[in-house]
């Protein structure tokens, strides 16, 4: 995908979520998400956030004081964000989701992964749907499949071939696990949730089921 509808996908997909988040009742904010120790709240503030990245020197000082390890300080800025009342955080989403900054660490294309993951992370738990862009959910599925770190998908899933059974996206060689394209993406990831939604001899695996 070009930046221009990687952009217009974000922009979408953010709104989306504010509409939903708009909905829940108090007790869901603090439902767990699909990533391990966050909130429904704590992945909303990091969705809120990523249009309004700190400076560089307070993002390297939450760095330092993180240890260097990028999930810890992702997961520490996250939670700070989040002690906010929920109606800022919906309205900061509304209000710059059709923002084209990041912070500095990161790029248009893993921003449209993120939020489209970060979007089911809120969703799935909650029994609600919804619905990923199908060429953005295929476009950030490539990006994880080639990108290395975090996620090692290309070296999970070494011996498997994943096809998109709603898309012309397919990778790898090997036995097959077939699906949508989002579960796909959500199974590159490391969400074991996309599994119900995936068949395939490939599912057997030793690497298909692992998570990050």
């Amino acid at each position: 995908m070009e930046p221009q509808e990687c952009w217009t996908a974000i922009a979408g997909q953010r709104r989306a979520v504010a509409e939903l988040l708009a909905g829940l009742a108090t007790a869901e904010w603090e439902t767990p998400s699909l990533c391990a120790g966050w909130r429904v709240r704590d992945v909303a503030a990091h969705l809120a956030m990523t249009p309004l990245p700190p400076g560089p020197l307070i993002m390297a000082a939450e760095a330092i004081r993180a240890g260097g390890r990028f999930h810890r300080f992702n997961h520490v800025m996250a939670v700070r964000h989040a002690q906010r009342p929920t109606t800022e955080l919906v309205a900061e989403l509304r209000e710059h989701a059709g923002s084209r900054r990041l912070p500095a660490v990161t790029t248009v294309s893993n921003a449209l992964f993120d939020v489209l993951v970060h979007s089911q992370d809120i969703a799935v738990p909650l029994g609600r749907r919804l619905p990923m862009p199908t060429r953005a959910a295929a476009a950030g599925a490539t990006r994880v499949w080639t990108m290395g770190w975090p996620f090692w998908a290309r070296r999970r899933f070494r011996g498997v071939r994943l096809t998109a059974t709603d898309t012309d996206w397919s990778v790898g060689a090997g036995p097959e696990i077939t699906g949508p394209i989002e579960a796909l993406l959500l199974l590159l990831t490391g969400r074991a949730a996309a599994l119900p939604r995936l068949t395939g001899a490939g599912l057997a695996h030793r690497s298909a089921t692992a998570t990050e």
